[in-house]
Formats: structure tokens, C-alpha cells, sequence
């Protein structure tokens, strides 16, 4: 099996990690429990334009806010199965009381989730900052999974279907 391939300059890096979860709208946001357990939930990645964070709308007295604040340590998977790929995020995560910055992320689908609005004393943001990512990107037309899956097979493994790629956020 071939290793990943590292990319270690941040700035390439951020724009390979906005390129490919460019679009997608939900990822699965984990947090370590007050136990210690893992708790992993569907979330909304809000679509601004990526400034080295991502951001996530809840409401204050939620256990994912309990959890950010007793360990910041956050996972987010991505999953766009259209294009056959999957993208992981380790970040840390923070609580922000911020109105203006909510106001800024607000879109109308949001009121499903959050009724009230940016004006709900109860609704806050998380703001995850990424320090590693990793992706796995394979062919996604149907042909493409066949050929990448016959390589893979004749080269005994060594020929992987796809890329994986990690990338880190920090630099060196």
C-alpha cells in the first residue's frame, strides 16, 4: 500500500481543505464526552467564505458546548458520496457570543433548526479551527471505481483506487 501523500504548507493546505468540502452542507461534528466517550452528531457547516475556520450554529445549553468547554478537541467528517469522497478534520473548538458574526453566517433555511433566530439568547457559535485534515478522493463515475478497482487488484495493493492526501493546517 502506497503512503499518503503530506502537504505541509498551510496555505495550500487551507485552499486543498476549502476545495473539497466546498458544497458539503453537513458533517459529522464528534466531541469527547464528560465521560470520556466519543459523541458524534450531524451538523451544518455554515458556508461562509473560508477564513482558516469553520463554524457551526447550537444553542448554549447543549452537551456538544458542555463538551467544547471541558476538552476543546473536535473531530469533523465529511462525506460527499457524489464525487466518492471523504474528508476528516482534527481542530479545536470554541464557544463565541457573537452576534455581528452571527448575523454574518445567518441563512434562512437556519430558522428549520433554530426558530427564534439570531435573536434567541440561547443560540451560540462554535468556531472549530482546524490543525489536521486528511482526505480520501476516488474516482466517481462508475467506470472510473472499475478501473481504479482492477488497478488496485493487479498491482497486488500497491496501486491504491483514489488519493489519500493529509494535510496540516498549522505548518510546519
Amino acid at each position: 500500500m502506497t503512503e499518503p501523500q503530506h502537504v505541509t504548507d498551510s496555505q495550500e493546505a487551507a485552499r486543498l481543505l476549502t476545495e473539497k468540502i466546498k458544497g458539503v452542507r453537513f458533517a459529522t461534528f464528534t466531541t469527547v464526552s464528560q465521560d470520556g466517550s466519543l459523541h458524534g452528531r450531524p451538523m451544518a457547516t455554515q458556508q461562509a467564505e473560508f477564513d482558516g475556520d469553520l463554524w457551526f450554529f447550537t444553542y448554549r445549553d447543549s452537551h456538544k458546548v458542555d463538551d467544547v468547554r471541558a476538552n476543546p478537541q473536535v473531530n469533523l467528517g465529511y462525506n460527499n458520496p457524489d464525487k466518492n469522497l471523504w474528508v476528516n478534520v482534527t481542530g479545536s473548538a470554541e464557544v463565541v457570543d457573537d452576534r455581528a458574526k452571527m448575523q454574518e453566517l445567518w441563512e434562512p433555511p437556519l430558522k428549520a433548526f433554530f426558530p427564534d433566530g439570531v435573536d434567541d439568547p440561547n443560540l451560540i457559535l462554535l468556531k472549530v479551527t482546524p490543525h489536521q485534515a486528511e482526505y480520501w478522493d476516488g474516482p466517481a463515475s462508475g467506470i472510473g471505481k472499475v478501473v481504479a478497482f482492477a488497478r488496485t487488484l493487479a498491482s497486488g495493493g500497491k496501486t491504491p483506487p483514489g488519493k489519500d492526501v493529509k494535510l496540516d493546517l498549522e505548518g510546519q
